[in-house]
């Protein structure tokens, strides 16, 4: 099994590459894992108290859960994904069903952050967008996708996104062994990735 990590700030484009190396890829052979649904279990805190998480600080993160999930899909175990709602900001009751693949992906803001989980990437990537284009694009998916208003999102990019990405995120960008400068479709880094995985595979 080969394991890759791909990082990168919000609205980078990490989405676009992950599917960009899903199409390169024979199908059944790849899963995705995405670090936004191991977000902690908030059971405890009402919904207000729920909307004031910062969600971009790894502690927000359940890391321990994670690297338990890809140890076992290592060991050829069938595991159970949380299902997360940013409309709740709380994981649902579902789960997904997740088959161990040759190719595993992993993906989200802070997956470089976890010294555990970053030993088990084979292959760990970093997408760079500039952050005019990153804040444009998470503006259109946060309105369209997440039901936020312009003046909360503006709002959260200011006090958290901003901070965070330059304390926790940025500074990651050294752990990678592939930086995709991300300006809309970047074939010749994808093609890269796609020769480095037909190697190690």
């Amino acid at each position: 099994m080969l394991i890759l990590g791909i990082a990168g700030g919000t609205g980078s484009g990490k989405t676009t590459v992950v599917n960009q190396i899903l199409h390169e890829l024979p199908a059944g052979e790849v899963c995705v894992i995405s670090q936004d649904s191991y977000y902690k279990q908030n059971d405890n805190l009402s919904y207000e108290e729920r909307t004031k998480i910062n969600f971009d600080h790894p502690k927000a993160i359940d890391f321990e859960l994670l690297v338990d999930h890809l140890t076992r899909l290592k060991s050829g175990e069938v595991i159970e994904q949380p299902v997360y709602s940013f409309i709740t900001h709380n994981r649902t009751k579902d789960t997904l069903i997740t088959h161990p693949r040759k190719v595993v992906i992993v993906e989200g803001i802070l997956i470089f952050n976890n010294r555990e989980l970053l030993d088990l990437f084979d292959i760990k990537i970093f997408v760079h967008a500039d952050a005019d284009e990153r804040l444009t694009r998470r503006i259109r998916r946060d309105i369209e996708e997440r039901g936020r208003d312009i003046s909360e999102v503006l709002n959260r990019y200011q006090t958290t996104l901003k901070p965070m990405h330059q304390q926790f995120i940025e500074p990651t960008k050294n752990y990678a062994d592939i930086i995709i400068p991300n300006d809309r479709y970047n074939t010749v880094a994808v093609d890269i990735v796609r020769t480095v995985i037909s190697h190690k595979l």
